[in-house]
């Protein structure tokens, strides 16, 4: 039952010899080979390369090398991060079965940090969606009710941490994509600031918005991970060069004394699930418990208009993103074609989903002449204000407090032909994304039907450790993540 394990439990017992990388490894591989039939939260398993991975690092260990901080802990990735040898799908047809030249920075550090890759998570084609129903290669269930969705687009990795595939996984995040699917599942993800985590590597969706993050089962987990990948990188221009985590002293915070944490006037009006509403009022009047002090703060334009803003600029750079899948270059080409244009319409037609269709088709068109300065110009305006209402907000407050989504899961096929409710569910966590900055979604509890209630957690710009500080907090408060689907 070495699955249940914290990432960090793990990295202790193997270098105290209480176990081994292979027994973890294999502990792993038997829970995914249990449920996965269940929940489809892979793409692929790499069954022989983990195993081989994990009798090399028993081996190095065996003869005194120092394997890293994260040696014999078992991750999942999101496959969208490019893997050396191995399928990046993006979860489309257009991309199936391509090998990638090179790793991910992410991939390269989890490596150097002793880490064991078990294979690649379902996501939404490309990670345009919010419920892992857009995968060319099935639908990824919620472990907590197999008729629900998990969320998206990370709904796999989501899935995968909360079923106990594994103690962490890696997702990506342009509008809530890792933290949604955190509070469907049960677990915590965190979003971090953006340029903190290489994106070399993540295949674009929109470039601006994009930042890869971590899913666990414990805020500790959060920590020893983002210690990893949390680092440079200048094969990534819009990494900034930011001292390193040592959140030792976060992780020891005793209570919230002294701490002001933010609420937002505009949720009070807003119409949203009355169970995630008293999760959050339980959660709000929890932080005042431990001595935080509540304030009241406004972001208006946040709340209003970015989610509009976001569904023009988000697809204008899928746009132009998606332009290079041609199949000329890499990836599906259409045998059918009669000529270089019958080629690129051909292809593109079979190889990308409803969803990826319909974002690229509104990003060219905001992007077009009659329509430039009357769409995108105007969102451009729009985030600029949001960004500058985050930076009042912080100037009174620590960090903010909103629900993750405004409901629990929905169920399997409920809003997949209703684009515009399925795109209201990332109202509370897309706002995050526009002004470039670090959230944390965790669990809180669960309804009366037993279906996981989250929250998030805003912090200013490279305000990371002042998250996992208050989150470390509120996990005495409710408790770390349990794993679905066990009988214990």
């Amino acid at each position: 039952m070495l699955y249940r394990l914290s990432a960090c439990e793990i990295a202790k017992g193997i270098k105290e010899g209480q176990f081994s990388c292979l027994e973890v490894v294999e502990s792993c591989l038997g829970r995914i080979d249990e449920v996965e039939p269940d929940v489809h939260a892979m793409i692929s398993t790499w069954r022989d390369q983990a195993i081989a991975r994990a009798k090399e690092l028993d081996s190095r260990l065996a003869s005194g090398e120092d394997i890293g901080p994260m040696g014999g802990v078992p991750i999942i990735l999101k496959d969208n991060m490019c893997t050396s040898g191995q399928p990046t799908t993006c979860a489309s047809r257009i991309l199936k079965g391509w090998m990638p030249p090179y790793d991910a920075t992410v991939v390269e550090l989890l490596n150097d940090g002793g880490a064991i890759v078990l294979g690649k998570a379902n996501l939404d084609e490309f990670a345009m969606g919010g419920s892992t129903e857009n995968s060319a290669f099935g639908v990824t269930a919620n472990p907590w009710d197999l008729e629900r969705v998990p969320g998206g687009s990370s709904g796999g990795s989501a899935a995968a941490v909360a079923a106990g595939y594994v103690p962490i996984s890696l997702g990506s995040d342009t509008g809530g994509s890792i933290r949604q699917p955190a509070s469907f599942c049960g677990i915590y993800g965190l979003k971090p600031t953006y340029g903190r985590v290489s994106r070399y590597g993540l295949v674009a969706f929109a470039s601006s918005l994009d930042q890869i993050g971590p899913f666990a089962r414990t805020v500790e987990d959060l920590a020893r991970i983002m210690e990893v990948i949390g680092v440079p990188d200048h094969k990534d221009s819009t990494s900034q060069d930011v001292a390193r985590f040592d959140f030792s002293s976060a992780l020891r915070r005793s209570d919230l004394k002294g701490k002001k944490i933010g609420v937002i006037e505009e949720i009070e009006s807003y119409d949203y699930d009355p169970r995630v509403k008293n999760a959050l009022k339980e959660t709000v009047q929890a932080c005042r418990d431990e001595g935080a002090e509540i304030v009241s703060i406004s972001l208006k334009a946040a709340i209003e208009y970015g989610m509009a803003s976001y569904y023009i600029l988000a697809p204008a750079e899928a746009s132009s993103n998606l332009a290079r899948y041609d199949g000329v270059r890499y990836g599906h080409s259409s045998k059918e074609a009669d000529s270089v244009v019958d080629l690129y319409l051909k292809t593109r037609r079979e190889g990308f989903g409803d969803e990826v269709k319909r974002r690229i088709l509104t990003g060219t068109y905001v992007l077009s002449a009659g329509f430039y300065d009357a769409y995108y110009l105007k969102a451009q305006k729009v985030r600029k204000a949001i960004k500058e209402e985050f930076a009042r907000a912080f100037e009174q407050v620590d960090s903010i407090v909103l629900p993750a989504s405004p409901t629990p899961a929905f169920k399997i096929g409920e809003l997949v032909d209703d684009p515009m409710a399925m795109y209201m569910a990332d109202v509370f966590t897309i706002p995050v994304n526009m002004a470039g900055l670090p959230g944390l979604s965790m669990n809180v509890g669960f309804s009366k039907e037993g279906l996981p209630l989250g929250v998030q957690f805003i912090g200013p710009r490279w305000g990371e450790e002042e998250l996992i500080g208050t989150a470390a907090v509120m996990e005495r408060r409710f408790g770390k993540a349990k794993i679905a689907r066990e009988v214990v």
